[in-house]
């Protein structure tokens, strides 16, 4: 099984530039709302995945639509896209059709949230603060192609781009463990990012700085 972990979201002023850093305890941020700034993740790899798991902990403000986490192949704007719809209500797509997930959440406080996918069976599982919330079909024998584009921050309509301003995340995204031996132990090293030696590059007005929440 192929495992896809997001978590750390470190930003800089650099435009353009790949760079290599160890995430662990950092976090990005992306201060304002625009339909520019963005961290592009390299992933290790560039090869079909018919499962993942993607792990994340952000904090945010927002009452308006925004994008978590965006993946787009040349074929397909939403190849795997982790976005909310409004507050308590998130939309796992893959290979454009997408599930929800009612989620009870806190204002103004940090969630953590995890979700798996496998093509044999096409469940989809979500998980927020440690604890499960479901399971629901989703793309049976799909498969996620390689060469993909992927993008914290916006959420793409075209191939690594066609943002909008009022999908744009503004808020903290950082890597965080949880004890869960299923769902987190491989959470700081996956074998498509590696928060550890994530390869980046970023766009417009991002921020690298060490994180407030455990």
């Amino acid at each position: 099984m192929e495992k896809l972990f997001v978590g750390t979201l470190l930003i800089s002023v650099l435009t353009g530039v790949v760079i290599q850093t160890d995430m662990t305890g950092k976090v990005f941020i992306v201060p304002q709302e625009s339909a520019r700034d963005h961290v592009s993740l390299i992933p290790l790899v560039q090869k079909p995945l018919q499962n993942f798991t993607l792990c994340l902990k952000a904090f945010r403000d927002l009452t308006r639509p925004y994008s978590l986490f965006s993946c787009s192949t040349p074929s397909k704007d939403n190849k795997l896209l982790l976005f909310v719809n409004k507050m308590g209500e998130y939309l796992l797509t893959t290979g454009n059709s997408g599930v929800t997930f009612k989620v009870p959440e806190t204002p103004y406080v940090p969630v953590h949230v995890c979700v798996t996918w496998e093509s044999a069976s096409g469940i989809a599982e979500f998980w927020v603060n440690g604890k499960p919330l479901g399971r629901k079909g989703l793309r049976k024998g799909y498969s996620l192609g390689a060469h993909a584009k992927i993008i914290s921050g916006q959420e793409q309509d075209s191939f690594g781009g066609g943002f909008d301003v009022k999908q744009s995340f503004v808020g903290e995204i950082w890597d965080h463990v949880l004890p869960l031996k299923e769902m987190c132990k491989w959470c700081y090293s996956g074998n498509i990012l590696n928060w550890q030696a994530l390869s980046h590059e970023e766009s417009g007005y991002v921020v690298t700085k060490p994180k407030l929440w455990s």
